[in-house]
């Protein structure tokens, strides 16, 4: 098991921003301006070209936790980690990208959707992990049935996840965090206003805090 106190600083944070960046240039501000409203982490998700340069410009913020997301293979995890990442994050449940971070001592929340997926996590060593698509997957009455059986497992519901929903999945105890994007959509900041994520940003901590 890992002794680290990254889960412990994401459980803290209660919300974690899932990032899609357009542009490099953008990561930075972007999450400054996470920081400024309350939310001192990001999930910047490896689906653009400008993923690993906004993590490089963000990794080294000492008021941040950036990771990476939607790592695929093992190949993108060490690109990530090499990037600067504080943790990883897949949308489903990959061997080698688990057994490579558990190596080096790197946390990672693979997803997992069913039962099988969640026994293999755990098997490999785990005790938290991303649910994931969370409401399209069944939502809080599916996570609290396929968590059952594994009590001493944590999960990240991510997908679909709204300020109008986060709150029924942050009351569980089984639940250390959210991920979301609706805070950080690209239309948000498209035009450089950052000052509406960090408005955002805020009213999420608000009222989920």
């Amino acid at each position: 098991m890992l002794e680290n106190d990254i889960p412990q600083q994401i459980e803290s944070c209660k919300i974690v921003p899932v990032v899609t960046l357009e542009r490099a240039e953008d990561a930075l501000p972007l999450v400054h301006a996470l920081v400024a409203g309350g939310l001192p982490i990001a999930e910047i998700t490896l689906r653009t070209e400008a993923a690993l340069d906004g993590i490089r410009a963000t990794a080294a913020m000492p008021a941040a936790l950036v990771g990476a997301g939607s790592v695929m293979n093992e190949v993108q995890c060490r690109d990530a980690i090499a990037a600067g990442a504080k943790f990883i994050v897949s949308p489903g449940l990959d061997e080698g990208v688990v057994t490579y971070c558990l190596s080096v001592g790197m946390p990672c929340f693979p997803g997992v959707s069913t039962a099988t997926e969640l026994q293999r996590a755990y098997n490999l060593g785990l005790r938290k992990v991303k649910f994931f698509p969370a409401e399209a997957a069944g939502g809080v009455a599916m996570l609290t049935a396929i968590a059952a059986p594994f009590p001493k497992m944590k999960f990240m519901p991510t997908g679909g996840i709204t300020l109008e929903n986060a709150g029924a999945y942050l009351q569980l105890p089984l639940v250390f965090a959210v991920g979301g994007s609706w805070m950080v959509k690209p239309d948000l900041f498209r035009d450089g206003d950052f000052g509406r994520v960090t408005e955002i940003a805020h009213l999420a901590v608000t009222r989920l805090s």
